[in-house]
């Protein structure tokens, strides 16, 4: 039998054994993912990281439990800065791997491990950013720093409910929903827009937001071929087009 220090209580164990077992036949939490008692130890996952104060040098040193067999005299340290350091990259370097996985998840919410902020789907491109700017107009989103870190966030009352962000996000992180007679434009679970639907004066479809028919009319509204205004979705303006164009240049005779 050999005598080991573990979290300043000493404890007696086999020769041969490793510290996590040891941790494990007293009670002493230890994460792990990848061990097995009935597999030869790996230390594939890093998580089991203990800090031994001064083993193999005059600094404190971490090493994984799985793997380390107990000495006599030996010291061990479960939960110390160092410890969590590791742990914390450990976890990080998994989450990275599987992002969804709720064992993982768990485990390290268990252990007090900050994971940062949780997978939302942007990958920051900001294309939505600029085609809401650039093209259609409005400029109803913005990047915000949150927290040290950075998210497409809605500017209030700017969205004309068009879409296009959704149409141009490369994730689909951005959704348009209709439901009835109104449009919500949403990223992640921030509302970028809630706009009514106007009906098309052709087939009577739910198909465009009030604001966004008067930003179209505003931006069209000195081309010679559109001094008529008029509500068409997009397959009746096509059907009527001729029609539309004669009326407009009876008009102006």
């Amino acid at each position: 039998m050999v005598k080991i220090t573990m979290n300043d209580r000493e404890y007696e164990a086999e020769e041969g054994m490793t510290v996590l077992q040891v941790a494990r036949a007293n009670g002493l939490r230890i994460p792990t993912l990848c061990y097995h008692p009935s597999l030869k130890p790996s230390g594939s996952c890093r998580l089991c990281v203990v800090e031994v104060p001064g083993w193999s040098s005059a600094r404190p040193t971490t090493m994984l439990s799985c793997i380390l067999k107990v000495e006599n005299g030996m010291r061990v340290k479960t939960d110390t800065q160092a410890v969590n350091r590791a742990r914390t990259r450990a976890f990080k370097n998994l989450l990275q791997m599987a992002p969804q996985a709720k064992a993982i998840i768990e485990l390290a919410k268990s252990f007090g491990i900050d994971q940062g902020p949780p997978p939302d789907g942007c990958i920051r491109c900001r294309l939505c950013i600029r085609v809401c700017k650039e093209i259609v107009g409005p400029g109803a989103l913005k990047m915000e720093k949150r927290d040290g870190v950075n998210y497409a966030v809605p500017i209030e009352g700017l969205c004309i409910g068009c879409g296009t962000c959704a149409n141009i996000c490369p994730t689909k992180v951005i959704l348009v929903e209709d439901h009835e007679n109104s449009r919500t434009i949403k990223i992640r679970d921030e509302v970028i827009g809630n706009h009514p639907l106007e009906r098309c004066e052709g087939c009577g479809k739910l198909y465009a937001t009030p604001k966004f028919l008067e930003h179209i009319h505003a931006r069209t509204s000195s081309h010679t071929e559109m001094k008529s205004p008029h509500n068409y979705c997009s397959t009746c303006a096509k059907l009527f087009s001729g029609r539309i164009k004669s009326f407009s240049k009876r008009v102006q005779q």
